[in-house]
This record gives structure tokens, sequence and C-alpha cells, in this order.
């Protein structure tokens, strides 16, 4: 889910060496939670107009707002900026190092509201701060299961408990392929639908195997074995093989699942001793780099069958004709 408990002094401790942020005053509203992934600019609210002021985000005061309360006569600045902090704000970073009018500053104190400075320019500080609270904000939810870059695919196995899915990521690491994440997958929706899937922050890199213990997969494997995230484009759901499922056998119908309201292609894996688990997800990531690319094996298999079938149709079709006319 969202992030729900982002506050002021979180987004503080995350961003202030990025954006190279300044306390102006002190930690009034460090406590204070930011509901909102969006930035606003409170020019509207300056000029008196508070219908829409969605006074609930962050606040970016830049060059138009701040030369505005300049050229304001002191009575109307301080009357202005009494009726922006009427609102509850959770913080508000000047940008360009901008020097606040001096009231500015008292009133935000006397309203326990945290000011930064920052010196970057407005549109670069909303740009990196909106990437910042995207990431926060993204619905998110938790998987048990491995995920592995195989060839540059994103392939997450999943399954019941004691199944092997660590034993196949630890095999396909072993083989050149990189871990992101094992026994637990941190999936969040990113924008236009994208799955991003990443670690466990206690778990990182290591791993899990029955009968072995814990391995430190980047100690042993080096860091060419890991990543610290993968979008992920194919779930693999391993299950023991059932002689009374019908499993897929062609490809043509291709299953779905969602995962945050975002589709992903699954494929059902019937395992059994001695089946080379790690060579068919090689496979699978590969026949997924071809779907990408336009090119559908089982599709393409189908085409070339109907054609074959059509020309044997009209093969007979034309020597059935040509006996029925032929009176020699």
């Amino acid at each position: 889910m969202p992030s729900k408990n982002l506050t002021v002094e979180k987004l503080y401790a995350d961003v202030k060496d990025r954006l190279q942020l300044e306390l102006l005053n002190d930690q009034a509203s460090f406590k204070c939670v930011i509901s909102e992934p969006d930035l606003h600019r409170p020019g509207l609210a300056l000029s008196g107009f508070v219908d829409v002021f969605t006074y609930q985000r962050v606040q970016v005061v830049g060059n138009t707002e701040n030369g505005y309360l300049r050229k304001m006569p002191p009575t109307e600045r301080e009357k202005a900026i009494a009726t922006l902090f009427m609102f509850k704000l959770p913080c508000i970073i000047i940008t360009e190092n901008n020097e606040l009018p001096p009231e500015f500053l008292n009133i935000a104190t006397l309203r326990k509201t945290s000011v930064f400075r920052t010196p970057f320019k407005t549109t670069r500080l909303m740009h990196l701060l909106s990437d910042y609270l995207d990431e926060k904000f993204a619905p998110s939810v938790t998987v048990h299961g491995s995920l592995v870059d195989v060839y540059g695919i994103g392939v997450m196995f999943t399954g019941r408990s004691g199944i092997g899915k660590s034993e196949i990521a630890l095999d396909l690491v072993e083989r050149g392929h990189r871990l992101v994440a094992d026994d637990v997958v941190h999936i969040a929706r990113k924008a236009e639908g994208i799955l991003i899937g990443s670690a466990n922050e206690t778990l990182k890199h290591y791993m899990e195997i029955r009968g072995v213990g814990i391995v430190d997969v980047q100690s042993i494997f080096g860091i060419r074995s890991i990543r610290l995230q993968k979008r992920i484009e194919v779930e693999v759901q391993l299950e023991e093989w059932d002689d009374n499922e019908d499993y897929e056998r062609i490809g043509l119908d291709e299953s779905i699942t969602e995962i945050l309201g975002v589709e992903v292609p699954v494929v059902k894996l019937p395992i059994f001793p001695g089946k080379n688990i790690t060579v068919i997800a090689e496979v699978l990531a590969l026949r997924q780099l071809l779907k990408i690319n336009g090119i559908d094996p089982a599709q393409r298999f189908n085409e070339q069958l109907i054609n074959k079938m059509q020309t044997k149709f009209k093969t007979a079709k034309y020597l059935e004709d040509y006996l029925d006319k032929d009176f020699e």
C-alpha cells in the first residue's frame, strides 16, 4: 500500500543531501504527516484566493511567489502571509536560495511550520522531489517468491513454501544471471503500469537454502550476481506435477495474472525430479524477449500449421478436379 507514515522529518532525512536542503527555522512540523505525493505552489493563496488551496501538500515558493511578496506594501504582505499560514502546512521549501521577507519566517515559526531552502531552481527541485514522493506513495505489495533478472527479463518465481524457488534462483545466479530478491519480493507500481520488484531491506541478497543455511550471494558470486531492483515481466508459478491437470502444450492461450492492477503474463510450470527448471526459465525469458520484439513463437507455429493445411487442401482439391476431368 502507499506510504501513510511519511513525515516531514523523514522527507528531510532522505533528501536533504541530494536537494541541499537548509532548515531556516526549527523542527516544529517535523512530526507532520505528508498525505499527498503532489507539490503545490501557493501563489493564489498569497493573493487571497484559498477556495481550492491544497494546503496539505508540500509547498514550494519560487521566484514568482517571492517577487510577488516583495513588491507588496508591508501591511498587505503581512496580511497575505498570515492568510497562507491560516492553514496547517506540512512544510515550505524556498528555491534558488532566495531571501524571504523577515515576516514570512517569523509567522512560519509562530505557526509551527518548518521552512527549508535549496539552491536548486524551482523546476529542478519539483522534478527531483516529485520522483521521491512518487516512489514513497507508489502502491505496493509484498509477495512470497524469488525474483531474478534472466537475460534482462524480470522473472518472478512463486509457489508453495519449500517447492524450490530459492534453489532455482541460485542455479540461475550460478549460470550468470542476477538475483534481485529471494523469499520476499517487494513490488511497487510505478508510472504507466510498470511493476518494479526489489528485495526486503533486511534480507537484501541473502538466500536461505534448506539443508545448507544462509547464503550471501554477493560475497560468493560477486557484484555481477545481484541487482537492486528489476521490472517484473513474467511470473512463473511452480507446482507439483498433476496427472489430472491439463497443462498448456502450445502456448497460444497466454495466461495473465494481475498485480496491483497491472497485467503480467503467468506460466504454470509443473515440476518433478529430474526436470531442468533452470533451462526452462531461461527459455521462458528468451521467449518473452521475442514477444517484446513482436515475435510470438506459438502464434508463428500456428500460422505455419494453418498455411500448410490450407496448401494441402488446395493441392488435394486440384488433384481431385483434375482426375474428374481426365477421360483418358
